[in-house]
């Protein structure tokens, strides 16, 4: 992406993406998968009792089960923009438990909730949430910096934010790949743009968390053939949703064009790198209002005895 140069996503694309996805989801969210077991292990780091979780972008709902055995008394509201995967997820989760119920003569459970909404636009009250889960989700975001506001909003004074992303090392083989097909000098976008760990610390700070912790792996896999790689990014929803994205059906002779272009390891087999950012930031109590007048704490003077 070129510097200073912020993508533009097509909402309505991302969302048809997922939800032609959606029926086979959970058998391609692998990587998904291993980003929230990274996550998890952030979570031992930091001393948090949520009663109101928020999964931002959860998808089929597949981190609720190990958010709710940390935290059991909690309530989890996922949202997610397709409601092809909410529905997937419920369908799954009450075949899984409606043996259960039905032996126990037990309702749904309570703090299980799902809801179709846009990420920028949570469907919550101010300061009614303890943490925000969002696991592989932000990157689908060009208005990320208003989100992370929102998420502020939503947040409690002392409430978490912890998310995973793609960094834009993400598909840098078959970006040059496409690249060296295309042959063009206008800006052609056959794979999706990912912004940067740093700028996502940036953009942070400027949405009122404090002690952002930033971290990054990549992670690259190998396939004998890369039509495999293609149809795996498929299932797990991946599209190319920017304004510069190609127009119409990309032919199989380009593919076979990108494919001698596609980089690949001593074996022959081609690479695939993912780039995965793992953050959390705290929402601490503000020290100026938004018309710029400092916030100042009185402590209560404890009583003098009497001379």
């Amino acid at each position: 992406m070129p510097a200073g140069e912020a993508p533009r996503f097509r909402r309505r694309r991302i969302r048809h993406a997922f939800n032609r996805a959606a029926p086979g989801f959970s058998g391609s969210d692998f990587l998904y998968r291993e980003m929230a077991r990274r996550m998890g292990e952030r979570l031992d780091m930091v001393r948090i009792t949520p009663q109101q979780i928020l999964d931002a972008g959860c998808g089929l709902g597949a981190d609720r089960s190990m958010l709710g055995q940390r935290y059991p008394e909690a309530q989890w509201l996922g949202i997610d923009s397709s409601g092809a995967l909410l529905a997937q997820g419920e369908r799954a989760d009450s075949a899984a438990s409606g043996f259960i119920r039905r032996l126990f003569n037990q309702a749904r459970h309570p703090k299980t909730r799902r809801v179709v909404a846009d990420l920028s636009a949570l469907p919550v009250a101010a300061q009614r949430i303890d943490l925000i889960w969002s696991n592989a989700a932000l990157h689908w975001l060009d208005d990320l910096p208003e989100t992370l506001k929102e998420f502020n909003r939503a947040l409690r004074v002392g409430g978490l934010l912890m998310f995973s992303l793609f960094g834009p090392d993400t598909l840098k083989e078959l970006r040059h790949a496409v690249q060296a097909a295309s042959g063009s000098s206008a800006r052609v976008d056959r794979t999706q743009t990912f912004v940067d760990m740093h700028d996502v610390g940036d953009m942070l700070v400027h949405g009122g968390f404090s002690d952002p912790v930033m971290d990054m792996e990549t992670l690259t896999l190998t396939y004998a053939d890369p039509w495999q790689a293609l149809r795996e990014l498929k299932k797990m929803g991946s599209c190319v949703a920017t304004d510069f994205a190609a127009p119409g059906l990309t032919t199989q002779s380009f593919w076979q064009r990108a494919f001698a272009q596609w980089p690949r390891d001593a074996d022959g087999r081609y690479l695939l790198t993912f780039e995965l950012v793992q953050g959390h930031a705290w929402k601490m109590a503000p020290k100026q209002h938004e018309d710029g007048r400092a916030v100042v704490n009185f402590m209560p003077r404890p009583d003098r005895p009497l001379r």
